[in-house]
């Protein structure tokens, strides 16, 4: 009883807070740009923080610690790609993108080559990804209530879906992109500060010894040095070490091409503050993918991990649980309450922000740029749609994430990083540092990932042939690879190429000199994609 007055009173809370700051926020949502950008008024610190709230999701806090608690060495796999991820996006593509763009990925590419081809696929990858990372946050909300609450039922999981969908929809329709960002600012303080506390309090159990940690937790998973080593979920096998390799390919170039990521880079004035943005996200997601090692191991070494499920994501919340006195202890409890409240927090701050994403592609590229080109469309307008893309959006991920509760939510996060990676990274790097590029190499290059990596999942075991798979008592896995980063990157890339070279467009690379000085410089930012 204790237990759960503890978790409904924290989860009450975190809700009223997010929700009040989002109602104090619409008050000062009055114009398009405030709702797609919050007006480009964050501070480079306030962006890196956000940032940082939106990438550190459900999965790195929940899947990743999970699956290092499983697989040991391989499952810290994760955290390194997610890590190194973003030097790809400081190095290439945040300065230049913030000045380049208004709104959404697809106003770089509009500014030099036909909007409507560019902006329908643009949106139409925009929307897949992000439907594809909401569902892992979505899996990660019921798994999380459905543990706290003590029961196994499928139908409270799936009400807790509902809630969650309801609650995103709440925020970015009432919000927008300023209520979004204070949500993810409050999370990111709120889950660094309670990882930082389950983490001092694991070194505490073994007095500060990692050696000591690490060795426990080999004993403790059965599987001796073999945890400590690589080849334990990614197996010394060809096939498994081409898997190995297909997922950190996707991991590391999958960041650059997200769109909830690439939407930040708007929020700040400045391609300085964009800079900054980066850099303090950097250092601070840095710092958890460090302490994700110390929950995944310490997870391993204190709980039994059957307990954690077959996907591994209860493996932080039980351990908070151990690490505060065990359960039925008050310590327990609290820790317990608290570290599932900020998960929960967690995951409002992330499926904000990638509804945010994906309406506002669908408003502003779709609505604006595709449907009514040749009328002239209100501010009024275009937000209102973008608040009806939002409840759309939402409705179809509650629907999907029902059937996705099986697999591991930072494998699912690792989906729609490969399909970043394959649709929208090559376009957009091959706009901004190749002239000839045009509309043919655009809409080829984002169709191309989008539809080899989508296929490649769907013709993999995750949908079907395992245990684990969506559909396991059906068997069409034709493709070996859990991940198709490997096959589907290099497509997006090669169809980009060729679509360029079989058709010349003077027109693109005539305007591509003046969307260089604007990357470059940041003048007449405001102004852009306005062609």
């Amino acid at each position: 009883m204790n237990q759960q007055f503890l978790t409904t009173s924290l989860f009450l809370f975190v809700v009223a807070v997010t929700i009040g700051v989002t109602l104090w926020a619409s008050r000062q949502t009055k114009t398009a740009a405030d709702f797609y950008s919050g007006g480009r008024s964050f501070s480079g610190f306030q962006n890196g923080l956000a940032i940082g709230g939106d990438y550190m999701s459900a999965a790195s806090f929940l899947g990743i610690s999970g699956a290092i608690a499983l697989y040991g060495y391989d499952g810290f796999l994760y955290s390194i790609g997610f890590l190194v991820a973003w030097l790809v996006a400081l190095l290439l593509v945040a300065e230049m993108l913030r000045n380049a763009g208004r709104y959404t990925m697809a106003d770089q590419l509009a500014f030099r080559m036909r909007q409507r081809p560019v902006r329908t696929a643009a949106a139409t990858s925009t929307v897949v990804v992000s439907i594809f990372y909401l569902l892992a946050q979505m899996v990660g909300a019921g798994t999380l209530v459905a543990l706290l609450l003590g029961v196994d039922s499928e139908a409270v999981k799936n009400i807790v879906i509902v809630g969650v969908g309801a609650l995103m929809i709440f925020y970015v329709t009432v919000g927008g992109m300023k209520g979004t960002t204070y949500v993810q600012i409050i999370k990111a303080v709120l889950l660094m500060a309670g990882s930082a506390l389950i983490v001092f309090l694991v070194l505490l159990e073994f007095n500060f010894n990692l050696s000591e940690l690490l060795g426990t937790a080999a004993d403790r998973s059965g599987q001796g040095d073999a945890f400590l080593q690589p080849g334990l979920q990614y197996g010394t096998t060809f096939v498994d070490r081409l898997d190995f390799l297909s997922l950190g390919i996707a991991l590391v170039l999958g960041t650059a091409g997200l769109p909830h990521i690439l939407i930040r880079f708007y929020t700040v004035p400045t391609a300085q503050d964009a800079r900054k943005s980066v850099l303090w996200a950097i250092g601070l997601i840095g710092a958890f993918y460090l302490m994700t090692l110390v929950l995944g191991f310490g997870a391993a070494a204190l709980i039994d991990t059957d307990e954690a499920g077959a996907t591994g994501n209860l493996a932080s919340p039980l351990l908070a649980q151990e690490v505060g006195g065990g359960d039925g202890s008050l310590g327990g409890a609290i820790l317990l309450a608290l570290i599932a409240a900020v998960a929960f927090a967690t995951i409002l701050a992330v499926v904000a922000g990638l509804t945010l994403a994906s309406s506002s592609s669908m408003a502003h590229d779709l609505y604006k740029g595709v449907f009514k080109k040749d009328q002239e469309v209100t501010e009024k307008q275009e937000v209102r749609v973008a608040k009806l893309s939002a409840i759309a959006i939402g409705a179809v991920s509650i629907a999907l994430a029902i059937p996705a509760q099986r697999l591991n939510i930072a494998f699912l996060v690792a989906l729609a990083f490969a399909v970043a990676a394959s649709a929208n990274l090559p376009s957009i790097l091959f706009n901004m540092f190749w002239k000839r590029f045009n509309t043919r190499g655009a809409t080829w290059s984002i169709y191309g990932g989008l539809i080899s990596s989508v296929g490649l999942v769907l013709l993999s075991p995750v949908t079907s042939g395992e245990a684990t798979s969506l559909f396991p008592n059906a068997d069409f896995a034709i493709f070996p690879l859990n991940n198709p980063g490997l096959v589907s990157i290099p497509v997006g890339f090669l169809l980009g190429i060729v679509g360029t070279l079989s058709l010349r467009e003077t027109a693109a690379e005539e305007l591509y000199t003046e969307l260089e000085v604007r990357a470059l410089t940041g003048a007449g930012a405001e102004g852009a994609a306005q062609h």
